[in-house]
């Protein structure tokens, strides 16, 4: 059976709705470094159309930095390899900078015959936006927020973190407690010490005892040899008691004589062992209103309550919900193969509807489920997990996703209107809006009149 050996430009493959179907841009130029296709991904990120870019040099096209020297396609036609360059931009149609990775290979006959090269490259400008609004934020440790209440608490932590003072943090389930406590800890003369957290609340009394304190040797059946307790361990350091609130009023009295005379016993034991560590402890509770039920010691509150800190609920601080999206996105985006281009302005208004009862570490592993099912895309309404999909999407939460996607306005519009070639009903589904609301926006921004 005889093949035939299809040109590039007429190829069914490089030429038909498969390519197309791709949100990266895709062209190929013969030896001649003319291009010979060019799919709706190319023609989306350049805003040149693909009877504009056939049959140019790709150079007048794309009007990189790379191409006098360094070209990754001048590099595969000669060489027959394939490269990569994440390190190069190209100029849009009107003559806008856009950071690009781009990946080409050469294109052979069956006689290895090279015949041209295939370009496949990515916008890259979410990933600078990104960098951009993570240098504008205010963050201390691993927290990273826009709220003003945690500014607040992000302004004061370099002067609790000098002092040796006990610390009380207070916040509900994953609004970073420990990675508060930690801020507190690296940011303080113990920062080359030991940080030693244990969760008070999931051991009982003699167990979190001989966690905390140690026990000597015969002090119970297993205890064979002596073991120093995490306060013994912590030397010079920081102990983080997380849970707090759930400890019995008998561990609160040994906790307390610890914290006021600086001093340990360790179970079986009957000599006193001074300790030199500082206590940062957490609750998910109000300790106040615990005391005043009697349900926690007044002693022990006060002698913790020096310094406090109250974590507000991530529903609390909902101008944080994007910039945690991409913070996430980004981090996941480093670490793994699949890249998350960017997440669609229709499904934003999901992530502001809903409340996240488990908080900041619900919004981590929101995006880790994403990330599994979407890589290398958008984030779209389909990847969402059930309780997003399932939330009410009011007017608040298109307000709050319309002052995170608008700015500036009349780029993104503009840009909108670019995606869906000048239709105003695609561009406003883009947008999250109505169509309506898109033509108030144009009118005001003196787009239409």
């Amino acid at each position: 059976m005889q093949h035939t050996n299809y040109s590039i430009k007429h190829s069914p493959i490089t030429s038909g709705l498969i390519l197309d179907s791709v949100s990266d841009g895709i062209f190929t130029v013969d030896n001649e470094l003319k291009i010979t296709s060019f799919n709706h991904g190319a023609e989306k990120t350049t805003g040149i159309s693909r009877d504009k870019a056939l049959g140019k040099h790709c150079w007048d096209v794309f009007k990189s930095n790379k191409c006098n020297s360094g070209c990754v396609v001048k590099k595969s036609l000669s060489e027959g390899k394939s490269f990569n360059d994440s390190f190069i931009s190209i100029l849009s149609h009107c003559e806008e900078k856009i950071p690009i990775d781009i990946s080409t290979t050469s294109l052979k006959t069956k006689s290895k015959e090279i015949i041209g090269c295939i370009g496949v490259f990515r916008d890259l400008r979410l990933v600078e936006k990104i960098g951009d609004n993570l240098k504008t934020c205010y963050r201390v440790g691993d927290m990273i927020s826009k709220s003003p209440t945690m500014k607040k608490i992000f302004d004061i932590v370099p002067y609790v973190a000098e002092s040796s003072s006990t610390v009380l943090i207070e916040g509900e389930t994953g609004t970073g407690k420990e990675l508060l406590a930690r801020a507190i800890h690296d940011l303080g003369p113990r920062k080359d010490k030991p940080f030693v957290a244990i969760n008070c609340g999931a051991l009982p009394d003699t167990l979190l005892e001989s966690e905390l304190f140690g026990y000597k040797a015969g002090a119970f059946t297993d205890a064979v040899k002596d073991k120093p307790g995490h306060f013994t361990v912590a030397k010079g350091g920081t102990v983080f008691l997380d849970e707090i609130g759930e400890t019995s009023p008998a561990f609160q009295v040994r906790l307390l004589r610890v914290l006021q005379e600086k001093q340990i016993v360790p179970l079986g034991g009957i000599k006193s062992i001074p300790v030199d560590v500082r206590v940062i402890v957490a609750t998910n509770q109000d300790l106040y209103e615990a005391v005043k039920q009697e349900e926690f010691r007044k002693d022990l509150y006060y002698r913790i309550d020096v310094m406090e800190f109250k974590l507000p609920a991530l529903r609390e601080r909902k101008e944080d919900i994007p910039l945690l999206i991409e913070y996430f996105v980004d981090r996941k985006n480093k670490s793994g193969e699949n890249k998350i281009k960017l997440i669609s302005r229709n499904t934003l208004p999901y992530f502001m509807a809903y409340n996240y009862p488990g908080n900041v570490r619900e919004l981590e592993n929101i995006i880790e489920k994403i990330y599994i099912f979407c890589g290398n895309g958008v984030i779209k309404y389909d990847y969402l997990p059930d309780v997003l999909k399932n939330v009410m999407i009011d007017k608040s939460s298109r307000e709050s996703c319309d002052q995170h996607a608008e700015s500036p306005r009349h780029k993104i519009i503009l840009e909108a209107l670019a995606n869906n070639n000048n239709n105003y009903a695609a561009a406003a589904r883009e947008l999250g809006i109505h169509k309506s609301t898109l033509y108030r926006k144009l009118k005001k921004l003196g787009l239409k009149s």
